[in-house]
């Protein structure tokens, strides 16, 4: 175990990292997280890290091949959680892994954080995919719906060009190598803010900003086609007697 103290501009941060690897499939029926009358920041059903294998031939995101039935397991390695202070009080709290890659599942109805998804468009240009509200204003707190913003950016193109976030039931969490393999990330964080805090990335490259409240960071692989955003991305199998989509 190691702890590094780290000067920021307006926070100090405490980060305490696990020298160990971690690799899981688990199922978790619901989580709500920062719940009010209001609302949740973050309220997903069905989550699931990892998944079996339903076809033979299908390479994995590890870049593998498995027999049916076989599990894939997510993997953790160097899992870490960090305190952010300002004048020596606290100001957030997160936890994360120094690297991630594995499929993600769930139906997410509220999602505030990053959601690190390339949408391709019409014309073949790929953009960052944008989190819109039911009403459909670009945010990240609260979430409901994701797709390609209008010129402002802080709208929906059209009503075609967003759809519910829960049509994206199963995501790969990683990055994109240069040969077309899923690599580690380093940036999958879930944070826990009384104020907006600027959280660090392990690589030095520069800071994340989470407002107050959660905030959950998720780098993908993935880039998709408006087609399979509108017709929704199939969830993988996460239990392993597979009963298609009557599972959920």
């Amino acid at each position: 175990m190691t702890v590094n103290n780290i000067d920021g501009v307006t926070h100090d941060f405490t980060r305490v990292t696990m020298g160990m690897d971690v690799k899981t499939r688990l199922n978790v029926d619901n989580a709500i997280i920062g719940g009010d009358d209001a609302g949740a920041d973050l309220d997903v059903s069905d989550l699931a890290l990892g998944h079996y294998v339903r076809d033979e031939n299908r390479t994995q995101i590890d870049g593998q091949t498995y027999n049916v039935d076989d599990v894939v397991r997510f993997q953790g390695a160097q899992p870490y959680f960090e305190l952010a202070r300002r004048d020596g009080e606290l100001s957030g709290f997160r936890m994360g892994f120094g690297e991630a890659r594995g499929t993600l599942s769930g139906n997410f109805a509220s999602f505030s954080g990053n959601l690190g998804i390339k949408l391709e468009q019409a014309d073949g240009t790929v953009v960052d995919a944008t989190l819109f509200d039911d009403a459909g204003v670009a945010t990240n707190h609260r979430a409901s719906q994701i797709g390609i913003a209008g010129a402002d950016g802080t709208s929906c193109a059209s009503a075609d060009q967003c759809v519910p976030l829960t049509n994206i039931r199963s995501m790969d969490i990683g990055v994109d190598n240069d040969d077309g393999t899923v690599g580690f990330t380093n940036d999958l964080f879930m944070a826990f803010q009384q104020e907006s805090v600027d959280w660090q990335q392990l690589n030095g490259t520069g800071s994340i900003r989470g407002p107050q409240g959660v905030f959950m960071n998720l780098p993908t692989s993935m880039t998709l086609d408006m087609t399979t955003l509108q017709n929704g991305v199939d969830r993988e199998r996460t239990h392993y007697v597979d009963r298609g989509t009557g599972m959920f």
